[in-house]
Protein backbone atom coordinates (compact mmCIF):
# COMPACT_ATOMS: atom_id res chain seq x y z
CA UNK A 1 0.00 0.00 0.00
CA UNK A 2 2.55 2.36 0.88
CA UNK A 3 4.59 1.92 -2.40
CA UNK A 4 1.49 2.53 -4.14
CA UNK A 5 1.05 5.22 -2.39
CA UNK A 6 4.68 6.86 -3.07
CA UNK A 7 4.12 5.78 -7.02
CA UNK A 8 0.91 7.95 -7.34
CA UNK A 9 2.05 10.82 -5.62
CA UNK A 10 2.86 13.75 -8.34
CA UNK A 11 6.09 14.69 -7.87
CA UNK A 12 7.08 18.30 -7.35
CA UNK A 13 8.45 20.97 -9.18
CA UNK A 14 11.78 21.68 -7.13
CA UNK A 15 13.60 24.87 -6.58
CA UNK A 16 16.54 25.79 -4.69
CA UNK A 17 17.62 29.88 -3.97
CA UNK A 18 20.63 31.04 -2.59
CA UNK A 19 21.51 34.51 -0.88
CA UNK A 20 24.08 36.89 -1.58
CA UNK A 21 26.33 37.70 1.36
CA UNK A 22 29.78 37.86 0.48
CA UNK A 23 32.73 36.00 2.00
CA UNK A 24 29.45 35.35 4.37
CA UNK A 25 28.57 32.31 1.58
CA UNK A 26 31.05 29.89 3.44
CA UNK A 27 28.47 29.46 6.02
CA UNK A 28 25.81 28.62 3.67
CA UNK A 29 28.48 26.14 2.19
CA UNK A 30 29.77 24.48 4.93
CA UNK A 31 25.36 23.71 6.28
CA UNK A 32 25.03 22.47 3.02
CA UNK A 33 28.12 20.00 3.21
CA UNK A 34 27.70 18.88 6.76
CA UNK A 35 23.76 18.06 6.38
CA UNK A 36 24.34 16.52 3.25
CA UNK A 37 26.86 14.30 4.96
CA UNK A 38 24.40 13.41 7.28
CA UNK A 39 21.91 11.89 4.78
CA UNK A 40 24.61 10.50 3.28
CA UNK A 41 25.57 8.20 5.89
CA UNK A 42 21.78 7.71 6.73
CA UNK A 43 21.65 6.04 3.19
CA UNK A 44 25.11 4.29 3.17
CA UNK A 45 26.35 6.30 0.06
CA UNK A 46 29.42 8.55 -0.56
CA UNK A 47 28.13 11.50 -1.16
CA UNK A 48 24.34 13.36 -1.91
CA UNK A 49 24.34 15.39 -5.51
CA UNK A 50 22.56 17.95 -3.93
CA UNK A 51 21.83 19.80 -7.00
CA UNK A 52 20.13 17.27 -8.59
CA UNK A 53 17.40 17.41 -6.53
CA UNK A 54 15.89 20.56 -8.06
CA UNK A 55 14.49 21.51 -11.34
CA UNK A 56 15.35 24.58 -10.61
CA UNK A 57 18.22 26.72 -9.02
CA UNK A 58 18.52 29.97 -8.32
CA UNK A 59 21.54 32.26 -6.81
CA UNK A 60 22.48 35.68 -6.44
CA UNK A 61 26.73 36.92 -5.86
CA UNK A 62 28.35 34.26 -3.70
CA UNK A 63 24.78 32.19 -4.12
CA UNK A 64 25.48 32.14 -7.37
CA UNK A 65 28.38 30.07 -6.71
CA UNK A 66 26.94 27.83 -4.67
CA UNK A 67 24.14 27.09 -6.85
CA UNK A 68 26.46 27.05 -9.87
CA UNK A 69 28.34 24.51 -8.49
CA UNK A 70 25.65 22.44 -7.02
CA UNK A 71 24.30 22.46 -10.41
CA UNK A 72 27.52 20.26 -12.06
CA UNK A 73 27.66 17.94 -9.38
CA UNK A 74 30.12 19.91 -7.06
CA UNK A 75 30.67 18.78 -3.51
CA UNK A 76 29.76 22.09 -0.93
CA UNK A 77 33.00 20.38 0.65
CA UNK A 78 34.85 21.94 -2.60
CA UNK A 79 33.27 25.29 -2.19
CA UNK A 80 34.38 26.10 1.22
CA UNK A 81 37.71 24.72 -0.01
CA UNK A 82 37.28 27.68 -2.98
CA UNK A 83 36.48 30.46 0.27
CA UNK A 84 39.41 29.34 2.86
CA UNK A 85 41.69 29.25 -0.31
CA UNK A 86 41.14 31.96 -2.90
CA UNK A 87 39.13 34.59 0.17
CA UNK A 88 41.77 36.62 1.52
CA UNK A 89 43.26 37.05 -2.34
CA UNK A 90 39.42 37.79 -3.64
CA UNK A 91 39.15 40.46 -0.34
CA UNK A 92 42.69 41.40 0.30
CA UNK A 93 41.35 44.77 1.76
CA UNK A 94 39.03 44.16 4.63
CA UNK A 95 36.64 47.79 5.07
CA UNK A 96 37.03 48.13 8.92
CA UNK A 97 34.52 50.26 10.94
CA UNK A 98 34.89 53.96 10.84
CA UNK A 99 36.00 56.28 8.00
CA UNK A 100 39.70 55.92 7.83
CA UNK A 101 39.52 52.20 6.19
CA UNK A 102 37.73 53.24 3.38
CA UNK A 103 39.24 56.74 2.80
CA UNK A 104 43.09 55.43 2.91
CA UNK A 105 41.87 52.73 0.70
CA UNK A 106 40.48 54.96 -1.94
CA UNK A 107 43.53 57.69 -1.36
CA UNK A 108 46.29 55.20 -1.60
CA UNK A 109 45.34 52.26 -3.47
CA UNK A 110 42.77 53.12 -6.07
CA UNK A 111 41.41 50.62 -8.33
CA UNK A 112 44.49 48.28 -7.38
CA UNK A 113 42.65 46.17 -4.91
CA UNK A 114 39.64 45.19 -6.61
CA UNK A 115 41.56 44.64 -9.53
CA UNK A 116 43.98 42.30 -7.78
CA UNK A 117 40.72 40.65 -6.18
CA UNK A 118 39.42 40.01 -9.16
CA UNK A 119 42.11 38.51 -11.13
CA UNK A 120 41.74 36.13 -8.16
CA UNK A 121 38.08 35.51 -8.53
CA UNK A 122 38.25 34.44 -11.61
CA UNK A 123 40.76 32.36 -11.44
CA UNK A 124 39.31 30.18 -8.26
CA UNK A 125 35.98 30.11 -10.56
CA UNK A 126 37.62 29.16 -13.80
CA UNK A 127 39.19 25.97 -11.58
CA UNK A 128 35.84 25.31 -9.94
CA UNK A 129 33.26 25.79 -12.78
CA UNK A 130 35.73 24.75 -15.59
CA UNK A 131 34.78 26.10 -19.54
CA UNK A 132 30.78 24.89 -18.73
CA UNK A 133 27.99 26.97 -20.21
CA UNK A 134 24.60 27.18 -18.75
CA UNK A 135 22.86 25.45 -21.82
CA UNK A 136 25.51 22.19 -20.72
CA UNK A 137 24.13 22.33 -17.31
CA UNK A 138 20.38 21.86 -18.74
CA UNK A 139 21.15 19.35 -21.31
CA UNK A 140 23.13 16.96 -19.45
CA UNK A 141 21.90 17.47 -16.14
CA UNK A 142 18.21 18.66 -16.65
CA UNK A 143 18.60 21.49 -14.12
CA UNK A 144 17.13 25.17 -14.97
CA UNK A 145 19.36 28.52 -13.45
CA UNK A 146 18.37 32.06 -12.98
CA UNK A 147 21.36 34.20 -11.74
CA UNK A 148 20.18 37.93 -11.42
CA UNK A 149 23.00 40.68 -12.38
CA UNK A 150 22.71 44.17 -13.53
CA UNK A 151 23.41 45.20 -17.01
CA UNK A 152 25.46 48.16 -16.63
CA UNK A 153 24.59 49.62 -20.45
CA UNK A 154 21.18 49.79 -19.53
CA UNK A 155 20.78 50.31 -15.67
CA UNK A 156 18.41 47.27 -15.42
CA UNK A 157 18.17 43.90 -14.00
CA UNK A 158 19.29 41.43 -16.02
CA UNK A 159 18.63 37.35 -15.64
CA UNK A 160 21.03 35.10 -16.62
CA UNK A 161 18.97 32.58 -17.38
CA UNK A 162 18.31 28.92 -19.09
CA UNK A 163 15.38 27.04 -18.29
CA UNK A 164 13.29 24.74 -20.88
CA UNK A 165 11.16 27.70 -21.51
CA UNK A 166 13.81 30.99 -21.23
CA UNK A 167 14.77 30.74 -24.91
CA UNK A 168 18.74 30.72 -26.39
CA UNK A 169 19.92 34.19 -25.28
CA UNK A 170 22.17 32.81 -22.42
CA UNK A 171 22.83 29.49 -23.86
CA UNK A 172 26.71 29.67 -24.04
CA UNK A 173 27.50 32.04 -21.27
CA UNK A 174 30.24 30.34 -18.90
CA UNK A 175 28.91 29.62 -15.31
CA UNK A 176 32.34 31.38 -14.29
CA UNK A 177 31.52 34.17 -16.05
CA UNK A 178 27.92 34.16 -15.17
CA UNK A 179 29.02 34.04 -11.49
CA UNK A 180 31.60 36.63 -12.29
CA UNK A 181 28.78 39.15 -13.01
CA UNK A 182 26.11 38.45 -10.63
CA UNK A 183 28.76 38.81 -8.04
CA UNK A 184 30.86 42.28 -8.67
CA UNK A 185 29.66 44.45 -6.26
CA UNK A 186 30.36 47.84 -6.15
CA UNK A 187 32.95 49.45 -3.45
CA UNK A 188 33.87 46.30 -2.66
CA UNK A 189 34.75 44.38 -5.93
CA UNK A 190 35.38 45.35 -10.03
CA UNK A 191 32.27 45.68 -12.31
CA UNK A 192 32.54 42.31 -14.35
CA UNK A 193 33.53 42.83 -17.72
CA UNK A 194 32.34 39.71 -19.82
CA UNK A 195 33.02 38.57 -23.20
CA UNK A 196 29.31 38.20 -24.77
CA UNK A 197 29.99 34.45 -26.18
CA UNK A 198 27.78 34.62 -29.35
CA UNK A 199 28.86 38.51 -30.52
CA UNK A 200 32.37 38.29 -31.82
CA UNK A 201 35.97 38.11 -30.07
CA UNK A 202 35.98 41.92 -28.70
CA UNK A 203 32.26 42.17 -27.70
CA UNK A 204 31.53 42.58 -23.64
CA UNK A 205 28.93 43.44 -22.03
CA UNK A 206 29.95 44.92 -18.58
CA UNK A 207 27.78 43.92 -15.21
CA UNK A 208 26.92 44.42 -11.15
CA UNK A 209 26.16 42.40 -8.80
CA UNK A 210 22.86 40.86 -8.48
CA UNK A 211 22.27 41.69 -5.32
CA UNK A 212 21.70 45.48 -6.09
CA UNK A 213 18.19 44.60 -6.22
CA UNK A 214 17.90 40.65 -5.96
CA UNK A 215 20.08 39.65 -3.11
CA UNK A 216 17.52 37.31 -2.21
CA UNK A 217 16.45 36.17 -5.82
CA UNK A 218 13.24 33.87 -4.45
CA UNK A 219 10.95 36.20 -6.36
CA UNK A 220 12.69 35.72 -9.75
CA UNK A 221 12.79 31.56 -8.70
CA UNK A 222 9.21 31.45 -8.04
CA UNK A 223 8.48 33.53 -11.44
CA UNK A 224 10.32 30.89 -13.27
CA UNK A 225 8.84 27.98 -11.29
CA UNK A 226 5.35 29.05 -12.42
CA UNK A 227 6.62 28.93 -16.14
CA UNK A 228 8.06 26.12 -16.28
CA UNK A 229 6.00 23.63 -13.76
CA UNK A 230 3.58 21.58 -15.21
CA UNK A 231 0.06 23.17 -14.67
CA UNK A 232 -0.94 20.66 -11.81
CA UNK A 233 2.02 20.02 -10.26
CA UNK A 234 3.17 21.61 -6.80
CA UNK A 235 6.12 23.68 -6.68
CA UNK A 236 8.24 23.41 -3.17
CA UNK A 237 10.78 26.51 -3.30
CA UNK A 238 13.50 26.19 -0.45
CA UNK A 239 15.80 29.12 0.07
CA UNK A 240 18.69 29.26 2.34
CA UNK A 241 20.49 32.96 3.45
CA UNK A 242 23.59 33.31 5.22
CA UNK A 243 24.35 34.84 8.26
CA UNK A 244 22.43 37.49 9.26
CA UNK A 245 24.04 40.71 10.77
CA UNK A 246 22.12 41.64 13.83
CA UNK A 247 20.38 44.40 12.29
CA UNK A 248 18.51 47.91 13.18
CA UNK A 249 20.05 50.91 14.06
CA UNK A 250 18.48 53.31 16.89
CA UNK A 251 19.58 56.56 15.75
CA UNK A 252 19.29 60.03 17.71
CA UNK A 253 17.56 62.54 15.34
CA UNK A 254 20.69 64.92 16.27
CA UNK A 255 22.67 62.09 14.42
CA UNK A 256 20.29 61.81 10.99
CA UNK A 257 22.66 64.11 9.09
CA UNK A 258 25.16 61.46 7.80
CA UNK A 259 27.90 62.18 5.42
CA UNK A 260 29.88 59.95 3.13
CA UNK A 261 32.28 59.14 5.65
CA UNK A 262 29.80 58.36 8.08
CA UNK A 263 28.48 55.81 5.35
CA UNK A 264 32.36 54.62 4.66
CA UNK A 265 32.51 55.99 1.46
CA UNK A 266 29.16 53.74 0.40
CA UNK A 267 30.48 50.46 1.97
CA UNK A 268 27.92 50.75 4.21
CA UNK A 269 24.98 50.34 1.63
CA UNK A 270 25.07 47.33 0.18
CA UNK A 271 24.68 45.53 3.52
CA UNK A 272 21.82 47.71 4.46
CA UNK A 273 20.48 46.81 1.25
CA UNK A 274 20.75 42.72 1.76
CA UNK A 275 19.13 43.11 5.53
CA UNK A 276 16.10 44.75 3.61
CA UNK A 277 15.90 42.67 1.14
CA UNK A 278 16.29 39.70 3.21
CA UNK A 279 13.22 40.21 5.25
CA UNK A 280 11.32 41.72 2.55
CA UNK A 281 11.41 39.17 -0.38
CA UNK A 282 11.03 36.22 2.17
CA UNK A 283 7.49 37.80 3.84
CA UNK A 284 6.58 38.30 -0.01
CA UNK A 285 7.02 34.88 -1.87
CA UNK A 286 5.48 33.28 1.32
CA UNK A 287 2.54 35.82 0.85
CA UNK A 288 2.71 34.65 -3.38
CA UNK A 289 3.24 31.30 -2.24
CA UNK A 290 -0.37 31.37 0.55
CA UNK A 291 -1.95 32.80 -2.58
CA UNK A 292 -1.32 30.38 -5.49
CA UNK A 293 -2.00 27.34 -3.55
CA UNK A 294 -5.50 29.00 -2.46
CA UNK A 295 -6.14 29.86 -6.38
CA UNK A 296 -5.52 26.21 -6.50
CA UNK A 297 -1.85 26.29 -7.85
CA UNK A 298 -0.01 24.79 -4.94
CA UNK A 299 3.68 26.67 -3.99
CA UNK A 300 5.51 26.00 -0.87
CA UNK A 301 7.76 28.11 0.42
CA UNK A 302 10.56 26.77 3.13
CA UNK A 303 13.05 29.29 4.17
CA UNK A 304 15.95 27.22 6.02
CA UNK A 305 15.86 27.93 9.71
CA UNK A 306 18.96 29.52 11.21
CA UNK A 307 19.84 30.43 15.11
CA UNK A 308 20.85 34.19 15.72
CA UNK A 309 24.40 34.67 15.26
CA UNK A 310 26.36 35.06 19.16
CA UNK A 311 27.33 38.73 19.81
CA UNK A 312 30.81 37.80 19.03
CA UNK A 313 30.51 36.74 15.56
CA UNK A 314 29.61 40.13 14.59
CA UNK A 315 33.17 40.96 14.17
CA UNK A 316 33.31 38.71 10.80
CA UNK A 317 29.95 39.10 9.47
CA UNK A 318 31.18 41.77 6.65
CA UNK A 319 30.66 40.71 3.22
CA UNK A 320 34.68 41.27 2.62
CA UNK A 321 36.18 39.86 5.90
CA UNK A 322 37.98 36.68 5.35
CA UNK A 323 40.62 36.32 7.89
CA UNK A 324 41.00 32.73 8.89
CA UNK A 325 39.58 33.00 11.84
CA UNK A 326 36.35 35.09 10.75
CA UNK A 327 36.15 31.75 8.12
CA UNK A 328 36.31 29.58 10.99
CA UNK A 329 33.79 31.06 12.50
CA UNK A 330 31.41 31.10 10.21
CA UNK A 331 32.28 27.62 9.26
CA UNK A 332 31.55 26.78 12.99
CA UNK A 333 28.36 28.21 12.77
CA UNK A 334 27.36 26.70 9.78
CA UNK A 335 27.47 23.13 11.17
CA UNK A 336 25.99 24.42 14.88
CA UNK A 337 22.84 24.79 11.99
CA UNK A 338 23.43 21.95 9.78
CA UNK A 339 22.68 20.47 13.78
CA UNK A 340 19.61 22.45 14.40
CA UNK A 341 18.01 22.10 10.85
CA UNK A 342 18.60 17.89 11.09
CA UNK A 343 17.04 17.87 14.52
CA UNK A 344 13.83 19.93 12.97
CA UNK A 345 13.82 17.01 9.95
CA UNK A 346 13.52 14.25 12.83
CA UNK A 347 10.32 16.18 14.29
CA UNK A 348 7.24 14.29 12.98
CA UNK A 349 5.55 18.03 13.89
CA UNK A 350 7.76 20.53 11.91
CA UNK A 351 6.66 20.71 8.70
CA UNK A 352 9.27 22.25 7.26
CA UNK A 353 11.65 20.37 8.89
CA UNK A 354 9.96 17.33 7.52
CA UNK A 355 9.79 18.84 3.76
CA UNK A 356 13.65 18.85 3.57
CA UNK A 357 13.66 15.50 5.34
CA UNK A 358 11.66 14.31 2.07
CA UNK A 359 14.06 16.86 0.09
CA UNK A 360 17.25 15.13 1.03
CA UNK A 361 15.69 11.37 1.04
CA UNK A 362 15.17 11.71 -2.76
CA UNK A 363 18.40 13.53 -3.64
CA UNK A 364 20.44 10.94 -5.92
CA UNK A 365 23.69 9.71 -4.64
CA UNK A 366 27.38 10.59 -6.16
CA UNK A 367 30.83 10.18 -5.71
CA UNK A 368 32.45 11.62 -2.67
CA UNK A 369 34.84 13.59 -5.42
CA UNK A 370 31.56 14.80 -7.33
CA UNK A 371 30.01 14.44 -10.40
CA UNK A 372 33.10 13.96 -13.09
CA UNK A 373 33.66 17.28 -15.48
CA UNK A 374 33.77 14.56 -18.41
CA UNK A 375 29.75 14.27 -18.28
CA UNK A 376 29.70 17.93 -19.70
CA UNK A 377 31.77 17.17 -22.55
Amino acid sequence: MKDEIEKSRVKPYRVLCIDGGGMRGIYTAALLDKLTGYYARLRNVEALDFGKGFDLIAGTSTGAILGCAAAIGRPMSSIVALYEQHGAAIFPHRIKDGFLSPLWRAVTKGGRIVRAGDAALQSALRNELQDITMKQVLDKRGIGLSIPAVSMEKHRAWVFKKTPRSGIRDDNYRLADVCLASSAAPIYRSLAAVLEPDGGLDNFRVFADGGLWANNPVLVAMIDALSCAEPTQPIEIFSIGNVSRPAGSQIQPKNVHRSMLSWKLGAEIGPLSIDVQEFAYDHMARFFADHFTKLGRPVTHVRVPQQEAAATMLQYLSLDEARPKALKALITHGHDDADMVKCLCDSPGHLEGRMIHTLLKDVPPMPKTGVPTEVFQ
